[in-house]
């Protein structure tokens, strides 16, 4: 079994091809299929309920294709491009995609596609650092990932909040999360990311961090909550 998971989404209008996929992903042992979509349409829904890793995309759907969705989603997941056509494949791989898989997909195909995702995801796992630097104005900044407590967007912007400092650099909320550890680090809303180890309260929809407050979006607080907590409720 692998040691950590890459949630995934597939999406393709037509139902066969999505069943292959999904199959294929099962055999795998590391790619966690959170979700399953006809169209961009219900990609772009699902894609603002959670957070996800990697998409297997589809090219020509309805409405709008998978290489437009990529183009004018801000921020998306890393993709791998399934079709039919061989004609996208430039296109596709200046998108900065991981692959490019061709109908029919064999599973020795699928699987080293897979495999190429999996070495990307390692390669950007920050489980052996302690800290990174910051880029502001006028300096750098070094912030050890213990004294965060949580980081917001802020347009082009994020915020990242310590017990005794705001800290605002030019990037985005998901650049600044592929950065933290996995473990420590938890995505409550599209908004935010919380340091799970300075939560001492949680009210309602509100996660309490030292002085300040942090929402949790109505989708994901069960799995919030699950992921806080950890089994270290007290019981009657």
């Amino acid at each position: 079994m692998a040691s950590f998971s890459i949630k995934c989404v597939i999406t393709d209008d037509e139902p066969l091809a999505s069943k292959g996929l999904l199959g294929y992903a099962a055999k795998t042992g590391f790619l966690q299929v959170v979700q399953t979509c006809e169209d961009a349409i219900q990609l772009n829904t699902v894609l603002k309920q959670q957070q996800v890793d990697l998409l297997f995309l589809d090219i020509e759907m309805p409405y709008i294709t998978g290489i437009e969705f990529i183009k004018s989603y801000p921020n998306p997941p890393k993709v791998i491009f399934t079709t039919a056509y061989e004609r996208y494949a430039i296109e596709g791989f200046e998108l900065d995609v991981l692959d490019y898989l061709v109908k029919p997909i064999s599973f020795e195909r699928f699987l080293k596609a897979a495999n190429k995702a999996y070495e990307y995801f390692v390669a950007k796992r920050p489980e052996e650092q302690e800290y990174f630097f910051i880029k502001t104005e006028s300096k750098l900044e070094k912030v050890l990932f213990s004294d965060i407590l949580f980081a917001e967007a802020l347009e082009n912007y994020v915020a990242i909040y310590t017990n005794d400092k705001k800290i605002i650099t030019h990037a985005t909320l998901k650049s600044v999360q592929e950065s933290l550890p996995a473990k420590q680090f938890i995505q409550p809303h599209k908004s935010y990311i919380i340091n799970i180890n300075h939560v001492n309260a949680i009210e309602g929809n509100m996660l309490h961090l030292g002085k300040f407050e942090v929402p949790v979006s109505k989708y994901q607080k069960e799995e919030m909550l699950e992921k806080i907590v950890n089994n270290k409720l007290l019981k009657k």
